[in-house]
């Protein structure tokens, strides 16, 4: 896969380079809940993650792209995963590590983007997302690029101990 080029940012491949962001972003606890992650990753697992980054997305069932700003500073993730083949369909999740660089648009057209190339030359025929009940910038971020909230999760997630109801969101072609 080549670069996706948007007119502020652009989606590409994980390279060895992006190991402190990756780095960064996999570690940050106060991004745990979004993920549902519980513990910290090493360098050497994420050194030996990216050292796989380049494999096929029907042969590892997810793809990780960078989001990077036109000066190629990164920005952000967003992954496709659970790509399931014969039911055309797979989720997407997407962060933007600054919160300065939050709601500048970068995350509705790096999802726009993937969205695009997933439809086109995946031949997906939905895209789904979970997205936390109070996480209202997702909420709009999605609903603004056409996903519609199809299920509600009760006491999906636990974290800080209670738990939070979760949306399931989907975009069918």
């Amino acid at each position: 896969m080549n670069t996706l080029k948007g007119t502020q940012i652009n989606l590409r491949p994980l390279e060895p380079e992006d190991l402190d962001f990756v780095y960064q972003i996999e570690n940050d606890e106060s991004l745990w809940h979004l993920s549902n992650s519980i513990t910290p990753f090493s360098l050497f697992t994420i050194r030996e993650y990216l050292k796989n980054a380049h494999k096929d997305i029907f042969e590892v069932k997810q793809l990780r792209l960078l989001i990077e700003d036109k000066t190629s500073k990164p920005l952000g993730l967003i992954d496709l995963f659970d790509f399931d083949f014969k039911n055309k369909r797979a989720g997407v999740g997407i962060i933007i590590k600054d919160e300065k660089n939050r709601s500048k648009g970068f995350g509705k057209e790096a999802l726009d983007l993937l969205l695009k190339y997933s439809f086109k030359y995946l031949g997906l025929h939905q895209i789904y997302c979970n997205i936390l009940e109070d996480n209202l910038s997702s909420i709009k971020l999605f609903e603004s690029l056409g996903f519609e909230k199809v299920g509600l999760k009760k006491d999906w997630n636990y974290n800080d101990g209670e738990f939070q109801n979760e949306f399931l969101y989907q975009l069918i072609r």
